[in-house]
């Protein structure tokens, strides 16, 4: 199973940043990019790649710590920005390092459960993905200036999610993957 631990946003918050997404999808050039759908945007805390059935219950047992150690806070969508011209995306504001420490704690489970992690040497940055270049001639910059003031409204963080990532259907243009939550464990509890 392809999985990773992710913080979802409520549906007030992902209603606000689709009003936000559909202003962008009027800038020049938005029809050549692949936009990520409102069911797929969430905060990855920690991407663990593909984990086999006997390592799941460990890293099951070993979030449901993480997230007790750690207390809910307040987040909320918010500015944006672009990874070079590959990606547009959201960002977040609010108490961000207790979501630093939350994916520290997310991605030290799976290490704990014997999962390598690859990415651990990169700094975190929580992020919604919104879309991706697909011709790179397309300039992603006007895209996140457009981001830079969005402010959508906070909410409380409470909990931590395991979340399996189904790819897109091969061969069907636009398909998208598909994420399913498949544990959760509240904060601080």
């Amino acid at each position: 199973m392809r999985l990773f631990a992710a913080v979802l946003p409520p549906a007030p918050a992902l209603h606000e940043l689709a009003v936000e997404v559909a202003l962008l999808k009027r800038l020049p050039a938005a029809d050549r990019l692949r936009w990520t759908g409102r069911d797929g945007w969430h905060f990855t805390l920690a991407f663990y790649g593909e984990v086999s059935e006997e390592t799941l219950p460990d890293l099951r047992e070993r979030l449901e710590r993480a997230a007790r150690r750690r207390d809910p806070y307040e987040l909320r969508i918010a500015g944006g920005g672009r990874f070079s011209d590959r990606v547009v995306w959201a960002g977040a504001d609010g108490d961000r390092p207790a979501m630093r420490k939350l994916a520290d704690s997310a991605a030290a489970a799976a290490r704990r459960a014997g999962i390598a992690m690859t990415d651990e040497h990169r700094p975190y940055t929580p992020h919604l993905t919104l879309a991706r270049n697909r011709v790179p001639t397309v300039h992603l910059a006007p895209y996140a200036t457009a981001l830079k003031d969005f402010a959508g409204s906070p909410w409380t963080v409470g909990k931590l999610s395991l979340m399996r990532s189904h790819p897109p259907v091969h061969g069907v243009p636009g398909a998208q993957p598909h994420y399913e939550e498949i544990a959760s464990w509240p904060l601080g509890r």
